[in-house]
């Protein structure tokens, strides 16, 4: 048995004449000539490793079969890993799932400044260098009502850099109401500890007060803060100390008042129908100096921080060498100059933007979406499973209004074999359409893999690759 197992690996071509064989001139014109030898020797190996494992009957591959097994690993390890998908999973805003989507006018803004130089730390006026921060503090400020404004790689990082510019080695009460967690275990208390300040706990989990502050404060103390608890309630017995008064308070004490809205956004969500989140603009009327908030949650950006408020204060962030380290690259600050540039037309803006645009979806139109794609589906998965829909409830996502949903209608799929309570059905299904061209991320839920239409707008694309769903 050895001896024909021997022979076999014998039998094996060298990688050279793999190499020479007309078979391999594309792709070689397409990947190179020293990753198609890397690959060549691992196809190979494995042949040698398979053939070893047998009983030594099997025959040796073909030059056909040995080129196939180099083009298909060649596209396996050449094929990108994050691409698009369909979020049909009912959460808008899904962390998981890259959170907003970005509007044409960003995108483009994008590849334009990627294609080649561009003034990102540039004064074009007077020919010296800039500021990055430039290109979005004007801005930023018309839009919150703030002095000044800096940005940074999200707003853990931001709340991180006020941190440590202005509390390094000090004091800062924060409610306990108010230690938040948020995805990933980012945690508020250790962050402030990483940030080199001390947290000081005031009041209870549901209340806290006036005098609960204004007995923290001390010689050590360097600011008052409010951290927005985005992705929980506190309900019913409850008592929080509105921004006025803690900025009075903190102002009386000669201290700045510091408001974290983790999930921020420009305007009144109300006017679309929404539920009211608090704007930066409202923090800084309430007397923050200083206010922070996400780029890619409800603003319908690209992932960033953003920190606007006193003159001062914005100058003393840019001048933390933490700053530089946590700076945004040029397509970021392109894609949120771009963002930002929408809001200045309000009237447009639910059209253009489409985290708000899928956020103020009617549920009548999602309705109206169902009753044209069930149908579709239906004929696809007719040997497999049933198809209707269902009425069901979409979250905004990301910390965002963390209790209020939104009505939607889902496609609802379930197996026909295994009876409808099959785990291992439902999980059949959704893995088939994950495995799509542009994969379809839904939700299994009450026996059922449900595709929730809030956030589908391309609904041709969508209905175009279900032939090639591979389901039993």
């Amino acid at each position: 048995m050895t001896t024909v197992k021997a022979s076999q690996r014998l039998m094996l071509p060298s990688v050279d004449r793999i190499l020479r064989l007309p078979a391999l001139a594309g792709l070689q014109a397409q990947y190179g000539r020293l990753f198609l030898t890397d690959l060549t020797r691992a196809v190979l190996a494995e042949i040698r490793e398979s053939a070893a494992r047998g009983d030594g009957s099997e025959p040796a591959p073909s030059d056909e079969d040995i080129v196939g097994a180099i083009a298909s690993r060649a596209v396996r390890e050449t094929r990108p890993s994050l691409v698009p998908v369909f979020n049909l999973t009912g959460t808008v805003l899904h962390t998981n799932l890259g959170r907003a989507a970005l509007p044409r006018e960003a995108v483009e803004a994008v590849a334009a400044v990627s294609r080649g130089a561009s003034n990102l730390e540039f004064d074009l006026e007077k020919g010296a260098r800039g500021d990055r921060d430039s290109h979005i503090d004007a801005l930023l400020c018309k839009l919150t009502g703030a002095e000044a404004a800096t940005v940074v790689n999200n707003n853990a990082a931001a709340v991180f850099l006020v941190l440590n510019t202005l509390a390094l080695r000090k004091e800062v009460p924060v409610s306990r109401g108010e230690l938040i967690e948020i995805g990933g275990a980012f945690r508020m208390p250790d962050i402030m500890a990483r940030a080199g300040c001390k947290l000081r706990e005031v009041g209870t989990t549901n209340r806290t007060h006036p005098k609960d502050f204004e007995g923290a404060i001390g010689p050590r103390t360097a600011m008052l803060m409010t951290v927005h608890t985005s992705n929980y309630e506190v309900q019913g017995f409850t008592a929080r100390v509105p921004e006025e008064t803690l900025a009075a308070l903190a102002h009386s004490h000669g201290l700045p008042y510091v408001v974290d809205l983790g999930s921020g956004t420009l305007v009144d969500l109300g006017v679309y129908g929404l539920p009211h989140e608090e704007t930066p603009a409202e923090a800084i009327a309430a007397g923050a100096d200083l206010v922070t908030f996400s780029g890619d949650k409800l603003l319908g950006g690209p992932q960033a921080g953003i920190i606007v408020g006193r003159r001062d204060l914005i100058a003393k962030l840019r001048r933390n060498p933490l700053k530089r380290a946590l700076r945004l690259d040029k397509m970021t600050i392109a894609a949120l100059s771009a963002v930002l540039a929408l809001y200045l037309d309000k009237d447009r803006l639910a059209e253009q933007l489409p985290t708000l645009r899928m956020l103020s979806r009617p549920v009548a139109d999602i309705r109206a979406a169902a009753g044209r794609l069930a149908p579709e589906v239906a004929r696809r998965l007719e040997a497999v499973a049933t198809v209707d829909t269902e009425e069901c409830r979409s979250q905004i996502g990301s910390g965002a209004l963390p209790v209020d949903l939104l009505p939607s209608v889902a496609l609802r799929i379930r197996p026909k074999s295994e009876g409808r309570g099959s785990g291992a059905a439902l999980n059949r299904i959704a893995a088939a359409f994950r495995a799509l061209p542009m994969p379809v991320i839904g939700r299994i839920q009450n026996d059922a893999f449900l595709l929730d239409l809030r956030c589908l707008e391309e609904e041709s694309a969508f209905l175009g690759q279900l032939h090639q769903l591979d389901l039993p």
